[in-house]
């Protein structure tokens, strides 16, 4: 058997599938249901990274795009309708270049800074500590800092803190207080630093921990348990680097990180297109994204030897696809298309944060706005929402919903060496009612699925949504805005404790039941 098949076999034994030629089902256990799935792995995620700030969300308040305030009408507007729970900012690897002084007061005594790590370009500090908790409120949104560790102090950290959340009469305080902001803000949670591993300091695990228990002393002695205290996590499956801040700091924070892109070639050299993409480039995608489910399995059980209790969260605070930037575009900037085939990469990846939500308390896609796996795209004064932003729509009914332990059986998509499951799926409970969400992978032909409701009494469907495209690289465009968009979903038959759900080709479905 080739490498490819053996990891496919070992991926669907390890995420609880059985694979048969045409049996596509699933059975729900609402007696297991017990572990809330957390609002927060609806999260996104915002870096001062190409246009994701400027342009994206920030125009300013002279700008001739309809604003509010500086912000942009209609991007403020679909954040809102998105539900967002947590907002990351300011990166990334900007984070640990990040000055927070240089982003508050008058705008134009702000200090102008190069973004050494992104395109080179200059910006103007307009849009600071302010504009974004300010932000986090206008959407409903928890705010996640991220502080500067690897260019920064404990000193700078502690007076950002002051400045964010103390109601005393200090000077950080009273600083914010001249600067217009009278009351503290309700900040949820700081990272303390960002990919140390790597453009955050070049660390090892050992010096990190170091610092980390450093940073975390004194980010609790000021912050007075107002947030959780978020560590450094891994890059992909560096499992060791979590043994180690494990090991060493494990009482030093509230959460620790991790950080896992889909590169479908399974190369950082040549990561593929984001349009044009043929079957095979496809089906690599989807399966790499697989892959999130062998990730957290393993940092799981590395933290799990010094927190049995899972008293602290895994926060996948990074994740998406990442492509080739667009033709044409400054490569620093990372803006990409999204397709339906990345629509799917976040229904299966959703699927599998549910499964682990014992341990998954975060997640965070990259990034909100016009870069990587974006929800929204803009262009001048044109804007479009992506296939991902519905998928993410569509899914906000599992948000805060006590997890129905699933068991799927399904039958294999496969091109060439790769093979998956056709179907992915979840469901949860909240409010007297049920949300299941399915997903089909093969482009080619739509699939029936057998819903065992097993001891739910379930009495009617009241809604079903569909998200399918004419193609696996079908895109939403700027002259074409809904060639992949939600659409109401009637393809279904309940009959005493069971649903029948017969899903389109390479679609996305939930149906809402009570």
């Amino acid at each position: 058997m080739k490498k490819g098949l053996l990891w496919t076999a070992g991926l669907l034994l390890t995420m609880g599938f059985s694979v048969h030629s045409q049996d596509n089902s699933m059975k729900l256990d609402f007696d297991g249901a017990e572990q809330v799935i957390n609002k927060n792995i609806y999260g996104q995620f915002a870096e001062h990274l190409g246009r994701c700030i400027y342009d994206g969300i920030w125009v300013g308040p002279d700008s001739d795009i309809p604003n509010e305030n500086g912000y942009r009408k209609d991007v403020l507007e679909a954040l809102k309708e998105l539900q967002i729970p947590v907002l990351r900012w300011p990166g990334g690897c900007f984070a640990d270049t990040y000055h927070w002084k240089d982003g508050v007061g008058p705008v134009s005594e702000r200090p102008q800074i190069k973004n050494v790590f992104w395109g080179g370009t200059v910006e103007n500090n307009s849009f600071g500590t302010h504009e974004f908790l300010n932000l986090c409120e206008m959407i409903g949104a928890d705010a996640y800092i991220s502080a500067n560790v690897g260019s920064g102090t404990v000193q700078e950290m502690v007076e950002w803190i002051e400045y964010m959340v103390s109601d005393d009469d200090v000077p950080m305080a009273n600083w914010r207080r001249e600067n217009g902001r009278e009351a503290p803000w309700d900040v949820k949670f700081l990272g303390v630093g960002n990919e140390s591993w790597g453009c955050g300091g070049d660390m090892t695990p050992e010096y990190y921990s170091d610092l980390l228990r450093q940073y975390s002393l004194y980010a609790r002695q000021y912050g007075q348990g107002k947030f959780q205290r978020v560590g450094c996590g891994a890059n992909g499956f560096d499992v060791r680097w979590t043994d180690v801040v494990m090991k060493n700091a494990h009482r030093n924070m509230d959460a620790l990180s991790v950080h896992y892109y889909t590169i479908a070639t399974g190369d950082w050299g040549y990561k593929s297109p984001a349009t044009g993409f043929d079957e095979t480039l496809y089906i690599k995608g989807l399966s790499q994204g697989l892959r999130m489910d062998d990730l957290i399995t393993q940092h799981a059980a590395a933290m799990d030897k010094y927190d049995p209790e899972k008293n602290i969260g895994l926060l996948v605070d990074e994740w998406g696809i990442w492509t080739e930037v667009e033709p044409g575009t400054e490569p620093g900037f990372l803006f990409q298309q999204n397709s339906m085939r990345d629509a799917l990469i976040a229904a299966t990846t959703f699927d599998i944060f549910h499964r682990h939500a014992d341990r998954v308390q975060m997640a965070n896609i990259a990034q909100v706005v016009n870069v990587l796996q974006a929800m929204i795209l803009t262009e001048g004064d044109k804007m479009i929402k992506t296939p991902t932003y519905h998928v993410f729509k569509m899914y906000s009914g599992h948000q805060d919903a006590t997890y129905i332990p699933v068991s799927l059986s399904s039958e294999e998509y496969k091109v060439g060496d790769i093979a998956i499951p056709t179907v992915s799926g979840t469901a949860s409970t909240k409010d007297g009612k049920v949300n299941v969400s399915l997903s089909n992978t093969n482009p080619h032909k739509a699939i029936k699925v057998i819903v065992d409701l097993g001891s739910g009494k379930v009495k009617k469907v009241n809604n079903g949504v569909v998200l399918t495209a004419p193609a696996f690289n079908a895109i939403n465009t700027f002259d074409k805005a809904d060639v992949v968009a939600p659409a109401a979903f009637k393809n279904y038959k309940l009959s005493k404790n069971t649903l029948e759900v017969t899903l389109p080709a390479m679609a996305v479905v939930n149906l809402e039941l009570q």
